[in-house]
């Protein structure tokens, strides 16, 4: 894959705003904007943060090059003044972030920006982009991950994903939600996620036969044989020919580490079936693997009727999170600076209420049940708020006010963490697997009543009195 230069990979009213701010001499005006997003994919009971690591080098590699400068020129809407100022652009603000893998709820927080206008403004498109993409994939494969109940389930999305990157950074995600692994070469290489895969339907049909399509593969591969078995009939011809593949390739090897796919049918029954030949025929460690237009709610369905599936491999409607393909993350102004550096909090207002923003910098904690260990609410607060965990908080439910739960014995942790300080990073993103073990840490924080997937706990996300106070009066000033 070429690299790709992303710098202009952003909606042309960044530009057009920034050269706006430059002319009406607010380019250096401090401003704060929140990355949020509203409402949980698939109606889930929280989603998964992924896509820092790709903001974090958007940022360290963002500039204009006189390509860019004469393209942008050639528009023939930028003063030269502000074509000037792109020759010299390069990021020199603050981003705060919650670390990739962290469960996350509507409303809250998950990355600010604090820098001079036009930087804070230019960024939005791309970091919107790469969170949006990856939390969406994230949290759609560990829905499939759950509903996969401990069994394995490989990612095979990507000649189904949105273009190249989608294969390969919604692979990474995937990884991170809990995947084993995926079917794309190159997201291994760049990422390390573990690459694997089977055959396809091709290689049987290259053969003159079946049969000697599946021994050829296990001569090659005889720690990895795994034998698609539907590219003619399942039960009458696919079954029977690999167990006899692996009776005479690979069982005189003392190998019985193998597998057969079932790509289509009726799965559950198929494999109910196949299951019992292959025991019947001495192969009781031969597993079976299921693939087929496979998402949270078919796994779920055909594990309750019983089906004999030991893994999953799932493609299009992981990769695209096909049932609810958008995110629906926003990148809002919260706050700006005055000239002796005074915070002044800026809000949306809509007639929508799920719209009205939340103003002023802010920081967000989790607190956890000190005795269960269990994640019971979030608190958004000033960013200079300190929660003292040694008192009783009362927390109130936003959708419903009238609900409230009081913590007694609790520890607050802050879920945000420095990425960029004065425009150098501070921040050493771990590596994939480090991610992926620290998601489903996390995850263990949850009570099962948010991870159902129907009707799932309201998790409560909570404003402190602080910053309710200051939202209320500017609600009363906007009236």
């Amino acid at each position: 894959m070429k690299d790709m230069d992303y710098t202009l990979l952003c909606d042309f009213y960044e530009l057009t705003m920034g050269n706006g701010y430059l002319l009406s001499g607010m380019a250096d005006r401090i401003s704060y904007f929140d990355v949020f997003f509203r409402s949980v994919p698939d109606g889930g009971g929280f989603a998964i943060a992924a896509g820092l690591e790709q903001v974090i080098d958007y940022i360290e590699n963002l500039h204009f090059d006189e390509e860019d400068i004469d393209f942008l020129r050639s528009k023939g809407v930028f003063d030269e003044k502000f074509l000037d100022y792109l020759r010299h652009f390069r990021f020199t603000g603050d981003i705060y972030a919650v670390p990739e893998g962290t469960p996350i709820f509507p409303r809250e927080p998950i990355l600010t920006v604090r820098a001079p206008a036009i930087e804070a403004q230019f960024v939005e498109t791309f970091i919107l982009l790469s969170l949006n993409h990856q939390s969406l994939i994230a949290t759609k494969a560990n829905r499939i991950v759950r509903a996969a109940d401990g069994r394995a389930v490989s990612e095979f999305g990507s000649r189904r994903a949105q273009g190249p990157d989608g294969a390969v950074q919604g692979a990474r995600a995937a990884y991170i939600a809990g995947c084993i692994g995926s079917a794309c070469t190159l997201s291994d290489r760049m990422y390390g996620v573990p690459a694997n895969g089977t055959m396809a339907h091709s290689w049987v049909q290259m053969f003159d036969d079946e049969y000697t399509a599946f021994e050829t593969y296990c001569k090659l591969y005889p720690h990895s044989a795994t034998l698609l078995v539907d590219t003619y009939n399942v039960l009458s011809s696919g079954v029977p020919n690999a167990i006899r593949a692996f009776q005479n390739v690979l069982l005189p090897q003392g190998i019985q580490n193998c597998a057969i796919r079932i790509d289509s049918g009726d799965i559950t029954y198929l494999s109910k079936k196949a299951r019992k030949m292959l025991d019947a025929a001495g192969l009781t460690q031969c597993k079976i693997v299921a693939s087929n237009s496979l998402d949270e709610t078919i796994i779920r369905d055909i594990l309750l009727q019983g089906a004999c599936v030991d893994s999953f491999g799932v493609g299009e409607r992981l990769i695209t999170s096909k049932s609810d393909p958008v995110f629906g993350g926003v990148y809002k102004l919260a706050a700006v600076e005055d000239e002796k550096g005074n915070i002044i909090p800026k809000i949306k207002i809509s007639e929508n209420a799920a719209k009205i923003t939340n103003p002023h910098f802010k920081k967000v904690y989790r607190l956890f049940e000190r005795e269960s260990g269990k994640a019971a609410a979030d608190l958004i607060c000033l960013h200079d708020e300190i929660v003292d965990d040694t008192k009783p908080l009362t927390i109130f439910d936003p959708d419903f006010t009238w609900k409230k739960k009081t913590l007694r014995d609790f520890v607050a942790k802050e879920l945000m963490v420095p990425i960029f300080k004065n425009g150098e990073k501070v921040y050493d993103a771990p590596d994939v697997e480090t991610i992926r073990a620290y998601c489903a840490e996390q995850i263990d924080t949850l009570w099962d009543e948010v991870k159902r997937f129907e009707n799932p706990h309201n998790y409560y996300v909570d404003l402190s009195k602080k910053l309710w106070d200051i939202k209320h009066d500017l609600l009363e000033q906007n009236k």
